[in-house]
């Protein structure tokens, strides 16, 4: 197999993924998966394609992962692991990822802060006198 390479996005980060055949090793930025992200709820966002699939033990991926927050980041990274399992084998994969909504990208984003405001939205308390 070759390598296959896929992006993902979620708010302001970025996710480069590369996926290759072997023993289900999961490398970022140059760290394991349990180094950079500790917590047990992002590794479990980040592995959710990959356990819905059954492929847990079966890709090496190594990740550039850019931007955001760590909740943003692994959201990206789930969106890329998906899209690259679409491309390895989209016939078995795609119809389980899609409807699990892992293919789908979240466009929210931060709304800009207006000038004359403290916030997006907000604005400054108001004075009758």
């Amino acid at each position: 197999m070759e390598k296959v390479n896929a992006l993902g996005r979620r708010k302001s980060a970025v996710a480069r993924v590369y996926v290759d055949s072997g023993k289900g090793n999961i490398t970022i930025n140059g760290k394991e998966l349990a180094v950079y992200f500790p917590d047990d709820s992002l590794k479990y966002i980040v592995m959710q394609p990959l356990n819905a699939t059954n492929t847990a033990g079966n890709f090496d991926i190594k990740v550039n992962l850019d931007g955001g927050g760590i909740k943003g980041q692994a959201e990206a990274l789930r969106l890329a692991i998906s899209r690259a399992l679409c491309k390895i084998d989209a016939e078995a994969y795609r119809s389980i990822l899609k409807k699990e909504g892992f293919l789908s990208r979240d466009a929210r984003e931060v709304e800009r802060k207006k000038p004359g405001q403290p916030g997006a939205r907000r604005r400054f308390q108001f004075s009758k006198r």
